[in-house]
């Protein structure tokens, strides 16, 4: 079994796949243990605060998951912009065995840094499997994953927290094509190939999102108790996906900013993924098993 290292303790721990937390509508709350129906009753008759105007409006309320590999060039100067932000009440790295000196990186960051929790997988595994590692440390009430090439800004997070603060939503996505942001003019084909997959996954999943392939993606935290990842690569989106869609909860879209990167810059994901997508929205939405059934990490702390 492959161990990760956890910085700080110096030990391997052993992997297993992560729980993640159910989170139901409203009008569900009666198949929901006593203790979420309370939570759920106290959160209703709480005032609804309005949208937030900036990241500066929201308290500490957010865990970010950012999955790395080989990212030297931009790491640092991402986890800067991550902790600058104000939600930001936890910072989860995985590093998912990088060899251009980008855990030397993280070692020196999160030894300056106490909201930094830096894991490494010994052997490359893929951004599904580093997700499914952070998302057994997450502690706030709120998650979102963050990649670490700058494609996506952190000052955003308020835009993609805006309807699970105000009770809107469980879960929402942030896309990079309902327009509002300013978006880098790159890639015809992958564009193509993005609304494609968008397209096949609402198709099967009978939601009718923009963008099921955009990296930020935030999750009530009890939402991360009925969903087991098992993609260990860029099949976790439309994999989540289905699965999002398949527990009935509320789903939100936002209109977010996107800075696309180059394949000379460093940009990983290619038509062999695009491929497995593919694969993978038939597999969640018509061959997976689907009870719901979560089981929860127990990986040593």
């Amino acid at each position: 079994m492959n161990g990760i290292t956890e910085t700080g303790s110096g030990s391997d721990i052993d992997q297993t796949s992560p729980e993640v937390l159910a989170a139901t509508p409203a009008e569900q709350t009666k198949e929901l243990p006593k203790s979420i129906q309370a939570s759920v009753a106290r959160s209703s008759k709480q005032p609804v605060p309005p949208d937030a105007k900036s990241n500066d409006n929201i308290a500490p309320c957010l865990s970010v998951v950012m999955p790395v590999y080989n990212e030297a060039n931009t790491v640092a100067d991402l986890i800067h912009s991550v902790l600058l932000q104000r939600p930001v009440e936890q910072l989860i790295i995985v590093d998912d065995a990088s060899t251009d000196g980008t855990w030397s990186i993280l070692e020196r960051i999160s030894s300056e840094q106490s909201r930094i929790k830096l894991l490494r997988h010994p052997q490359n595994r893929g951004k599904g499997a580093a997700l499914r590692t952070g998302f057994g440390y997450v502690t706030a009430p709120i998650v979102i994953v963050q990649d670490a090439d700058r494609e996506y800004d952190p000052s955003e997070y308020y835009v993609v927290l805006n309807p699970i603060l105000t009770g809107k939503a469980d879960v929402v996505f942030g896309s990079r094509f309902l327009g509002g942001g300013a978006h880098r003019v790159l890639y015809y084909w992958h564009s193509v190939g993005n609304r494609l997959l968008t397209m096949l996954s609402n198709m099967a999943t009978n939601l009718n999102l923009t963008d099921m392939e955009t990296c930020y993606k935030a999750f009530r935290n009890e939402v991360l108790a009925q969903i087991l990842v098992e993609e260990d690569r860029f099949g976790f989106e439309p994999e989540i996906t289905a699965k999002v869609a398949n527990l009935k909860v509320r789903i939100y879209e936002v209109a977010i900013s996107y800075n696309g990167r180059t394949y000379e810059e460093g940009k990983k994901i290619g038509w062999r993924d695009g491929v497995h997508a593919l694969w993978c929205v038939f597999k969640y939405n018509f061959l997976h098993e689907r009870t719901g059934t979560s089981q929860r990490v127990s990986a040593e702390r």
